[in-house]
């Protein structure tokens, strides 16, 4: 059985689909876009919006049970490819040990014109 899994604390779903679903003791957190949930609105530049991308998918994981440390795999999405350092350097700042498996893709676009959107699957 899967269990949904919201939190005020990070931006509402703008489509079909839930923030994060768990399943057994997996949780499989929706691509976060960089929105403020406070306000509604995509933050500037790009590493503020990885910060707040991170932001909002650890505020998923915490209303889950769970933490940063306990990611397995993560999904990053990026408008443009040549921003890959300083998105990696504010990436570091979230995942300083045990380095969870990533991919990371340049796409066409982002919902909201965002630069960057990140998924994350992780244990409960």
């Amino acid at each position: 059985m899967k269990k949904i899994v919201h939190t005020d604390a990070a931006p509402a779903a703008i489509g079909p689909y839930s923030q994060a679903v768990l399943k057994g003791d997996t949780l499989y957190i929706s691509g976060q876009l960089p929105v403020d949930p406070a306000t509604g609105e995509l933050v500037d530049g790009i590493e503020a919006q990885t910060r707040q991308s991170l932001t909002n998918a650890k505020a998923i994981l915490e209303a889950a049970g769970s933490s940063l440390d306990k990611v397995c795999r993560t999904g990053v999405f990026m408008k443009d490819l040549s921003q890959f350092a300083q998105m990696n350097a504010v990436y570091a700042e979230f995942f300083s040990t045990a380095f969870p498996a990533r991919s990371c893709v340049q796409v066409a676009a982002l919902p909201k014109n965002a630069l960057v959107e990140i998924e994350l699957i992780a244990e409960v």
